[in-house]
């Protein structure tokens, strides 16, 4: 494994590490609240549903070549959420063999622009390390915060796609060596 794989990454606010045992506590908490939850299967999470999700997140890193990273807050180092790329084998045809983004922050922590922060600063290590073509997402129509987000990160909306029980919003977003 490289010496600094996956890698950490830090911005103004955050610092972007990869998941480990340290975050698994906050983690669980996180993904057993309703209101985390209420767009991302709309269900809280028990404690072994969340440890095959953590544990999934953390080995996709030495499977494909990148993950999830924890989302500290620097100035406190309170874990404030997840994400960056995943490969989940939705079954989704518009989202196979595509990075696909992902982003879930506690409630405290919405509003505060943390989430654009923070996945602005996983679209540059992509775009610089990853080099994929295009990155997609699927976004749960009800959740304009995180429409927002991916529009702020350049994704364009593709299509809604079925993902039972219901549909969602399959999300594009070239990589900077692609032309147009």
């Amino acid at each position: 494994m490289l010496r600094d794989f996956p890698p950490t990454i830090v911005t103004d606010r955050l610092i972007l590490r990869p998941l480990s045992l340290q975050d698994w506590e906050a983690y669980a908490a996180s993904w057993a609240d309703p209101k985390m939850t209420a767009f991302i299967g709309g269900t809280p999470r028990d404690r072994t549903t969340s440890w095959a999700k953590f544990a999934a997140a953390a080995g996709m890193w030495s499977l494909i070549g990148y993950g999830y990273w924890s989302f500290i807050e620097r100035k406190t180092e309170t874990f404030l959420g997840n994400g960056g790329l995943a490969r989940h084998e939705r079954g989704l045809a518009g989202l196979d063999g595509f990075p696909e983004a992902g982003w879930a922050f506690t409630p405290d922590a919405w509003g505060r622009g943390l989430a654009t922060e923070a996945m602005a600063a996983v679209l540059d290590w992509s775009d610089k390390v990853l080099r994929a073509p295009e990155t997609r997402c699927i976004i749960d129509p009800g959740n304009e915060a995180s429409m927002r987000v991916a529009e702020k990160l350049d994704y364009v909306r593709l299509a809604e796609v079925d993902f039972p029980p219901a549909t969602t919003i399959l999300f594009g977003r070239r990589g900077p060596d692609v032309a147009v």
